[in-house]
């Protein structure tokens, strides 16, 4: 009684087929692909250009962000120029951290960006970084 350790002629086949499981995997990297850049969310500012260090992680961070059209958001929230303060005052993270960023478009003036720097630092704001696009 001789016991093989191979697969007899009335054995099943044991071998896994990849084929599929690499054109699943293929169609799933193509979707991501595509889809990525459209989950890009935020308001649309023009960013003055800057030679600064780049953020490493924009993830979780309070960012304020005064568009065009002189609307100020915190987040994705549009909050009137006259509530930032106390809305700010409310923000869990920004009274933990004391940290927040300012996104503000190029074309505002001085004065329309300090307001909003002014009511973020009474907001709690200690800490308070300009986001700028990077030279080219």
């Amino acid at each position: 009684m001789a016991m093989s350790g191979g697969s007899s002629a009335t054995g099943t086949l044991s071998e896994i087929n990849v084929t599929p499981l690499v054109d699943v995997m293929l169609v799933l990297l193509i979707v991501f692909m595509v889809t990525a850049p459209m989950l890009q969310t935020g308001v649309e500012v023009d960013l003055p250009d800057a030679k600064a260090k780049t953020i490493p992680d924009d993830q979780g961070m309070l960012i304020i962000t005064i568009a065009p059209d002189h609307k100020v958001y915190i987040g994705k929230m549009q909050v009137p120029i006259d509530q930032v303060e106390a809305t700010l005052k409310a923000n869990a993270k920004l009274q933990a951290d004391h940290e927040a960023y300012i996104h503000a478009d190029q074309n505002l003036t001085y004065g329309e960006v300090i307001k909003v720097m002014a009511a973020m630092q009474l907001g709690g704001a200690t800490k308070l970084g300009m986001i700028t696009d990077p030279l080219k």
